[in-house]
């Protein structure tokens, strides 16, 4: 098991998408996330063991852990281990056999090709053949899911995929800074304008966050979570047939997936390792 350890930076839904994928497998994975995850999707997305100490999606389990010990013990379980450690500081006692950084900040947070035999960035913010071994191309269209060997993922153009004629009303921005504080649950119906939740700043004032379109509420912020303002705090979905795949992986995050295991065993089969 140990020679075959896949290191995935980040619990966020496109990032779980690939780790279940891996996961099903037989890969043994060990996620790393920062200590206060932001993902709105958190019914598909790993990183809320994080605060609650264990997480499932799907029909994989996954498990907070501290130390590599207690990593091998809940993947001899056949659940997934997560560990708080945003700087790789566990690479000190171990060298994964690959290392997928889902982190999806747009920018290269550190990860580099010396860290694993197989190295894969996804999205815009690496170079494959420079930072990474493999960059997996993240942007909706004919690419999405792609392996590049050489070169880089498609810029990101901050914009929204368009799901049913909607696209940048999709996402709601945090109209100002606070602590957020919701009036609704990921899977409700909300109307344009409805209230969805408030941000309250240091000194008690008070933002309404309304909807900004009919729809259903498919990815919203953890209540009480603190916010810069812009900050990506809710997805809404305008089908409203859609809710069952509030707690189901995106075919966008299973395309990816399918992208990072094409990489891996590409690499291999290239490399003449052994399977």
């Amino acid at each position: 098991m140990n020679e075959k350890l896949i290191i995935v930076r980040g619990g966020g839904d496109i990032a779980t998408g690939t780790i279940h994928k891996l996961w099903r497998c037989g890969y043994p994975v060990l996620v790393l996330e920062a200590r206060y995850p932001s993902a709105i999707r958190r019914h598909v997305a790993l990183s809320e063991a994080v605060y609650d100490g264990e997480s499932k999606v799907e029909d994989m389990s996954c498990k907070k852990v501290d130390t590599l010990k207690e990593a091998w013990k809940v993947l001899n379980t056949g659940a997934v281990p997560l560990m708080t450690d945003p700087g790789c500081q566990i690479l000190k006692e171990i060298r994964p056999f690959a290392l997928v950084d889902a982190i999806l900040a747009k920018k290269n947070l550190g990860t580099h090709k010396g860290m694993a035999d197989i190295t894969i960035g996804l999205g815009p913010g690496f170079t494959a053949g420079k930072d990474v071994n493999l960059v997996v191309e993240t942007m909706r269209g004919n690419d999405l899911g792609r392996t590049i060997e050489q070169g880089e993922a498609m810029p990101n153009t901050g914009v929204p995929g368009v799901i049913a004629g909607f696209g940048e009303e999709r996402v709601i921005h945090a109209p100002a800074a606070g602590v957020f504080h919701s009036e609704h649950k990921i899977g409700d119906m909300v109307a344009k304008g409805e209230k969805l939740a408030v941000i309250i700043d240091t000194e008690g004032k008070q933002t309404v966050v309304p909807a900004s379109m009919d729809g259903l509420l498919r990815g919203l912020i953890r209540d009480r979570y603190p916010v810069t303002e812009g900050f990506k705090i809710a997805d809404i979905d305008p089908r409203k047939s859609e809710y069952e795949n509030c707690f189901k992986i995106s075919d966008k995050a299973r395309c990816i997936a399918g992208g990072v295991l094409e990489g891996i065993l590409y690499l291999e089969r290239k490399r003449g390792m052994p399977g």
